[in-house]
C-alpha cells in the first residue's frame, strides 16, 4: 500500500477544518488529483481539491455549519468552493457519466469512489487520499505509470476521448509534462485516430488547452510530435512549416536571459511572420483583445530589429519589443530594455497653444513633429523637449 508522503500543505489550518466538517458523524472525503500525484513526485502543490460522497447540499451545511464560506462554483456538476483560513478548495461530490457527447457530460451523483475515479482521464489522475492516514486508493494502476513515466487513458483510451475531445491535446500536455520515452502506444493511437474531432470543441477551451502547452517549460518536442501526428492540421492550419528552428533559437533566447515562458510569443514563431494570418489565428481562438494586438504586433515586426530597442518598444509596448528581438536572436536588446519603462511625452498640445499657435490642427502637427525627433533622439529631457518645440514652432510659422 502507497502512502501520500509528509507534506506542508496538508497541514494546513483550512484543509484540516474542512477535513473535520466533511468527516464528523461518518462523512468520508479524499483528496484527489493533481495535490496527490504531485506530491507523490515531489513536486510543488497548487491546488488542493477534495471528492466526498456527500451530496451538495449537505457539503454545504456542513461547512457552513462550521463557519467555513462556500461558494457553488459549479454546483449542477456537484462542485463548490470552500474558503477556509484564506484557502480555497473545490469540493467535488462522487459522479459517475449518465451521458456524454464529446464536450459536455450529463452525471449523476454516486457513492462509488472506483465509479468517481473510472471516469476520470488518466491513470496518474485518478489517485485517491485520506487526507489524515495518507491511504492512496489507485484502481488503475496510477502510481506505477507515475514511476514509469507513463501516461495512459483509463480503461479504453478511444472511449475516453469521446467522452471529452479535449482529451486529445490533454494528453500531450500532460506527456510532455510527465511523460519519459516514446508516448503510451494504444493512447497515441487514440489521439491521432480521433483528432478531426477537435473540431467539435469550442475555440476557447482549444485555446486555453494550447497556450497551457506552450506555457511548458520546453515544449519543442511535444509541439513537434502534435506536428508529426497531424494535431495542427485541425487547429493551426496556418501552421509555418519551418517552425522548428524559429522555436529553437527562441528557446534559447529565452535560456539566455532567463525569460519567463510566454504563450503568445511561443505562438508567434509557430506562424509565419504575417500580421493578417495572425489576427486570423487570433480570431479563430476567440483571444482577448490584448491577446490579438500583442500577436499581431509580433507578426508585423519580427524582422525589425533594425530600429533601436527602446524605439520599437515606444511604437508597440515593452513586452512586444521584448518578444520580437527574443524571436530574431538579439537577447542583448531585452537586456538593455530590463528596468525601463517608455517615458510619456514631456509636452501636451495645451503648451504649445500657450507658446502663440493657434488651436487646431498645426498644434497636432507640431505635437506629431516634436514627438517623432524626441524618439529619434533617444528620449532625451523636458529642456531638450522645449527646444524641439520652438524649431517646430518656427518651421510652422516659416
Amino acid at each position: 500500500m502507497t502512502q501520500l508522503p509528509d507534506a506542508g500543505w496538508r497541514d494546513r489550518a483550512g484543509l484540516r477544518r474542512i477535513v473535520a466538517a466533511l468527516t464528523a458523524d461518518g462523512g468520508a472525503v479524499r483528496l484527489v488529483g493533481g495535490a496527490v500525484r504531485d506530491t507523490l513526485l515531489g513536486l510543488p502543490v497548487a491546488d488542493i481539491d477534495l471528492a466526498t460522497p456527500l451530496l451538495p447540499d449537505e457539503v454545504t451545511r456542513r461547512l457552513a455549519a462550521a463557519d467555513i464560506k462556500v461558494i457553488p462554483t459549479g454546483i449542477a456538476h456537484g462542485t463548490v468552493t470552500a474558503i477556509a483560513s484564506g484557502d480555497h478548495h473545490e469540493i467535488t461530490t462522487l459522479r459517475r457519466d449518465v451521458e456524454t457527447d464529446g464536450r459536455r457530460a450529463t452525471i449523476a451523483f454516486a457513492d462509488d469512489w472506483r465509479d468517481d475515479a473510472a471516469r476520470r482521464d488518466f491513470t496518474i489522475n485518478a489517485l485517491y487520499a485520506d487526507p489524515d492516514t495518507g491511504r492512496i486508493d489507485d484502481w488503475f494502476g496510477g502510481i506505477d505509470d507515475l514511476q514509469n513515466g507513463c501516461v495512459r487513458f483509463i480503461g479504453d483510451a478511444a472511449t475516453r476521448i469521446a467522452e471529452d475531445h479535449l482529451r486529445i491535446l490533454r494528453f500531450y500536455r500532460f506527456a510532455a509534462r510527465f511523460g519519459r520515452g516514446p508516448l503510451e502506444p494504444a493512447s497515441h493511437a487514440a489521439v491521432i485516430a480521433a483528432r478531426q474531432s477537435l473540431k467539435s470543441l469550442s475555440r476557447e477551451r482549444i485555446a486555453d488547452e494550447l497556450l497551457k502547452i506552450l506555457s511548458l517549460p520546453d515544449p519543442r518536442v511535444i509541439v513537434g510530435q502534435m506536428a508529426a501526428d497531424g494535431i495542427f492540421e485541425v487547429l493551426l492550419p496556418e501552421l509555418d512549416p519551418a517552425f522548428a528552428t524559429a522555436f529553437d533559437r527562441l528557446l534559447a533566447n529565452e535560456t539566455a536571459v532567463d525569460a519567463a515562458p510566454a504563450p503568445l510569443r511561443r505562438l508567434s514563431v509557430l506562424l509565419p511572420a504575417d500580421a493578417a494570418i495572425a489576427e486570423q489565428v487570433a480570431s479563430r481562438l476567440r483571444l482577448s483583445t490584448r491577446q490579438r494586438k500583442h500577436l499581431a504586433a509580433l507578426a508585423a515586426r519580427r524582422g525589425d530589429v533594425v530600429q533601436p530597442a527602446r524605439q520599437l518598444a515606444h511604437a508597440i509596448g515593452i513586452d512586444a519589443a521584448c518578444d520580437v528581438h527574443l524571436i530574431a536572436g538579439y537577447p542583448d536588446a531585452v537586456r538593455a530594455l530590463a528596468g525601463w519603462a517608455v517615458p510619456s511625452l514631456p509636452v501636451k498640445g495645451g503648451d504649445i497653444v500657450a507658446r502663440g499657435v493657434a488651436a487646431g490642427p498645426d498644434v497636432a502637427r507640431i505635437l506629431k513633429a516634436v514627438e517623432a525627433a524626441w524618439v529619434a533622439e533617444d528620449f532625451p529631457d523636458a529642456a531638450r523637449v522645449a527646444e524641439l518645440v520652438d524649431q517646430k514652432i518656427g518651421r510652422t510659422s516659416d
